[in-house]
């Protein structure tokens, strides 16, 4: 089956997440969004998926996966598909929902980074809310990294299988969602990570197993791979970081 996935074209966001994922399990996808216009492609595209009335469920929002008549959106929903699928979740019910668990409370951390630098509303501009925005990365970076961080880092000692991953004693999705986190808080917040990271030894290792692996590096390291930009969900900021 060749998977079909709409997300924007020009970002990582969540899509990178579920990019991740298929990658790391050596499926095949198409990056429709990405495809040209002439190819069935384009922003034109989604948004034609999006509105048409002949889906059963109709997503409210990209990332979406289509596989097959399957039509899935929500990050964590979609994860959760792709891990059962390609052996990057475990097959039990309690390790299953460990670990979307898990993917859940990652979201919440990409919400919180996300917000920094746009607290009051997504469509107005970065400049329309900058005092705003400042005054919520002194909180995030004082306390909800840590908050987050501490607990990934918790949740990796207490792992009773492997201290190398969060579920279990081998790779899931969420060791690869939570490697994406740190790329995309190491963007963001250079002096700051830098500052905090040898507080948090194991979320880091397992950050540097991950950017190893053999097809993770090879997406990371290729032209696929879309540049973090100050138009994701991570964005660097020089006042907003030390």
């Amino acid at each position: 089956m060749r998977y079909e996935l709409y997300y924007w074209p020009t970002i990582q966001g969540r899509g990178e997440f579920i990019r991740l994922a298929l990658e790391e399990a050596a499926a095949d996808y198409i990056d429709v969004v990405r495809q040209p216009e002439s190819e069935g492609g384009g922003v034109s595209a989604m948004f034609d998926f999006l509105t048409g009335d002949d889906i059963e469920h109709p997503p409210f929002a990209p990332p979406i996966l289509k596989a097959g008549k399957r039509v899935i959106a929500q990050t964590s929903v979609i994860l959760m598909f792709l891990g059962a699928r390609h052996k990057l979740a475990p097959t039990g019910d309690n390790g299953r929902e460990w670990t979307h668990q898990l993917q859940l409370t990652t979201d919440d951390f990409l919400v919180e980074a996300h917000d920094v630098h746009h607290p009051l509303a997504k469509s107005f501009y970065y400049e329309d809310q900058r005092d705003e925005a400042l005054r919520r990365t002194e909180n995030f970076k004082s306390e909800r990294l840590p908050k987050f961080l501490g607990y990934m880092e918790r949740v990796l000692s207490q792992n009773p299988s492997s201290r190398k991953h969060l579920v279990g004693g081998r790779l899931t999705y969420v060791d690869l969602s939570l490697f994406q986190i740190i790329e995309g808080l190491r963007y963001a917040f250079p002096n700051t990570m830098t500052r905090v990271e040898p507080n948090y030894p194991l979320t880091l290792a397992l950050h540097a197993r991950v950017a190893e692996r053999p097809r993770i590096r090879a997406y990371t390291e290729s032209e696929q791979r879309i540049p973090f930009n100050t138009h994701g969900i991570f964005r660097y900021y020089e006042e907003l970081d030390d």
